[in-house]
C-alpha cells in the first residue's frame, strides 16, 4: 500500500508543479505579475498611506484683473440667452417619386421616404419662421422644435427658390418671441457675429466669429452674400447670423467644403443678407410669393472679346444680347448690342449689378436708362413689370423657334450630368453633378467630372432634365454661364455657342 501511496503523491506533485508552470507561462505571456500567483492568505498585507494633497483655494486671477474680458464673457452669455429661444430646429419628412423602366421597357413608379434637418428663426409673434428653401423643399411634413423642447407642426406659407428662402408658420395660437431683422447694409467686415442653428441635429448651438468678407456670390440669384468664419455645419442652414444686439443680419445658407461626400466647416460660411431676406419675407406674407421686377433682356459682361466685337472702349456697363419680345426692354427701344451704362441714375458695373437693380425695382416704376449704341449715348425709358411665367415662356419660344435639334445641341456641348443621390441632397447639396464629358464637346476643357452645377444663367438647377432643357435652349442663341462648385470652391464657367 505504501508504494502505491508514494506513487500517487509523486504524480500529484508533478501535476501541481506542471499546473503552476503553465499558469506562470500564461501570466508571463499576458504581461501579468507573478505575485498574483501567490495565494492571498500567503501574501503580506500592506496598509495604504494617504498622499499629501493640497489644492489651490483661489483662481489664478481676480475678476478685477480681467475686467474687460469678464464683462465680455457676461455679455456673450446674455446675448446667447436672448437669442437662442427664438431659434428653432426643423425636421422634415416625406417621399419622392421616381419613374423606372425595366429591361422589358415597362415603366413603374416607386416612392422613397425622405428626411431632412435644418434650422430656422422666429420672426413674428404669430409664429412665422424663416428658413432655407432647400431645408423643406419637396417635404410633406414639417416639424418645429423650440428651445424649451416643445414640438409643433408647421405649414408652408411661401418660398423664394431663387434666393433659397422659405417662410413657414407654426401651427399654434401661442405668442412667440421673434428676433428683429436688422439692416444688413450697416454690417462691416471684421465685426463680431454669432451663428445659431441645429448642426448635425444636435439642437441649438452657438458659434462666434466675424464677417470675413461681403459681396460674395454663389450664383446669379445669390449675390452679395456675407462670408463668415463663425462655424457653420450641415444642419445650420436656415439659422440666423446675429450681431451684438441680437438682430438678424443674415440667414446661414451654405458652407465651403473641400469634401463634398462629408461636408464640414472649413472656416468659410455664407449668409444671405437680412435686407434681401426681409424683402422676400414681406412679399411672401402679403402675396404668398416673391415679387421681382422684369426688364426682358439677356446681358453679357464686358470682357475683352465683347468689347472688341462691339467696338466699345468703356470700362462700365453690360451688353444687351437678347431682347424678349413684348418686354419692357423692347418697348423702351433697347436693342441687341446696346450697352446699358446707367439704370435709374446708377452706373452699371456688371451684368449681376443690373439684374439686381431690376429685380429690386418696384413694379410699375418708370426708370431711365442710358445706353451706348454704335458710339452714341441714348436715353431710354422703361416701365418695369413683374417677372411672370408668361414672359419666360414667350422668351423660351422665341429663342428656340429656329434653334437646332436639342439632342444635336447637347451632343455638341458634350456634357452629361446625374441627379444628386439622396445622401448628397440631405447634406445640403443642390444642382446636378457632371458625370461624363465627350472628347469632342465644347465643355471638355471647361468642366470636370464631379463638378456640381448649381445654376445655369439666372436659374438654379434642380435636376438633370431641367438642366438639359435650359442648356439646349440657351446654348443655341448665347454664351451660357454655369455656376458650379469644384473641390469646394465656387466657380463660373462660360460655354460658347457651338459651331
Amino acid at each position: 500500500m505504501f508504494p502505491a501511496l508514494k506513487r500517487f503523491f509523486a504524480l500529484l506533485l508533478v501535476f501541481v508543479i506542471f499546473f503552476f508552470l503553465v499558469i506562470a507561462l500564461r501570466t508571463w505571456r499576458e504581461g501579468g505579475e507573478f505575485s498574483a500567483l501567490i495565494p492571498s492568505f500567503l501574501q503580506k498585507s500592506e496598509t495604504y498611506r494617504p498622499e499629501a494633497f493640497t489644492p489651490s483655494d483661489k483662481p489664478a486671477l481676480n475678476l478685477s484683473d480681467v475686467e474687460i474680458i469678464s464683462r465680455l464673457n457676461e455679455e456673450y452669455a446674455r446675448l446667447t440667452n436672448a437669442v437662442v429661444p427664438s431659434v428653432v430646429s426643423i425636421d422634415t419628412s416625406g417621399f419622392r417619386t421616381e419613374r423606372q423602366v425595366d429591361s422589358w421597357g415597362r415603366s413603374q413608379t416607386r416612392n422613397y421616404p425622405t428626411q431632412g434637418q435644418g434650422s430656422g428663426v422666429i420672426v413674428s409673434k404669430e409664429g412665422h419662421v424663416v428658413t432655407n428653401h432647400h431645408v423643406i423643399a419637396g417635404q410633406q411634413q414639417i416639424r418645429v422644435t423650440l428651445h424649451n423642447g416643445k414640438i409643433y407642426s408647421a405649414t408652408m406659407i411661401g418660398e423664394d427658390r431663387l434666393l433659397d428662402i422659405a417662410v413657414i408658420k407654426i401651427n399654434s395660437n401661442e405668442t412667440f418671441s421673434p428676433l428683429m431683422l436688422g439692416d444688413s447694409s450697416l454690417a462691416k467686415v471684421g465685426q463680431l457675429v454669432f451663428a445659431v442653428g441645429n448642426p448635425f441635429g444636435l439642437g441649438e448651438t452657438v458659434t462666434q466669429g466675424i464677417i470675413s468678407a461681403k459681396e460674395r456670390s454663389l450664383s446669379d440669384s445669390q449675390r452679395n452674400l456675407f462670408q463668415t468664419d463663425a462655424a457653420i455645419n450641415p444642419g445650420n442652414s436656415g439659422g440666423p447670423l446675429v450681431n451684438l444686439t441680437g438682430e438678424i443680419i443674415g440667414i446661414n445658407v451654405a458652407i465651403l467644403s473641400v469634401d463634398k461626400d462629408n461636408p464640414s466647416f472649413q472656416g468659410v460660411g455664407f449668409s444671405l443678407p437680412s435686407n434681401d431676406v426681409k424683402e422676400a419675407l414681406e412679399q411672401i406674407i402679403k402675396r404668398g410669393r416673391p415679387i421681382r421686377g422684369f426688364l426682358g433682356v439677356r446681358m453679357l459682361d464686358l470682357d475683352p472679346t465683347v468689347r472688341a466685337k462691339l467696338g466699345y472702349q468703356g470700362s462700365t456697363g453690360a451688353a444687351a444680347f437678347v431682347i424678349t419680345p413684348g418686354s419692357p426692354a423692347e418697348l423702351a427701344g433697347l436693342r441687341p448690342k446696346d450697352i446699358v451704362l446707367e439704370y435709374d441714375g446708377e452706373v452699371i458695373t456688371s451684368t449681376d449689378h443690373l439684374i439686381s437693380l431690376v429685380r429690386h425695382t418696384e413694379i410699375g416704376s418708370k426708370i431711365t436708362m442710358l445706353a451706348w449704341r454704335a458710339g452714341e449715348t441714348i436715353e431710354l425709358e422703361a416701365t418695369i413689370v413683374e417677372a411672370n411665367p408668361s414672359f419666360q415662356i414667350e422668351e423660351e419660344i422665341t429663342s428656340t423657334r429656329n434653334q437646332r435639334n436639342n439632342s444635336e445641341m447637347l451632343e455638341r456641348i458634350g456634357v452629361k450630368v446625374r441627379n444628386l443621390t439622396e445622401s448628397e441632397a440631405t447634406r445640403g447639396f443642390r444642382g446636378v453633378i457632371v458625370s461624363q464629358l465627350l472628347p469632342t464637346g465644347e465643355a471638355k476643357d471647361l468642366l470636370l467630372p464631379g463638378d456640381i452645377i448649381i445654376a445655369l444663367n439666372n436659374s438654379p438647377i434642380s435636376d438633370s432634365n431641367e438642366f438639359y432643357l435650359q442648356l439646349a435652349a440657351s446654348a443655341a442663341v448665347q454664351i451660357t454661364s454655369l455656376h458650379l462648385m469644384r473641390d469646394g470652391k465656387p466657380m463660373r464657367v462660360n460655354i460658347p455657342i457651338p459651331d
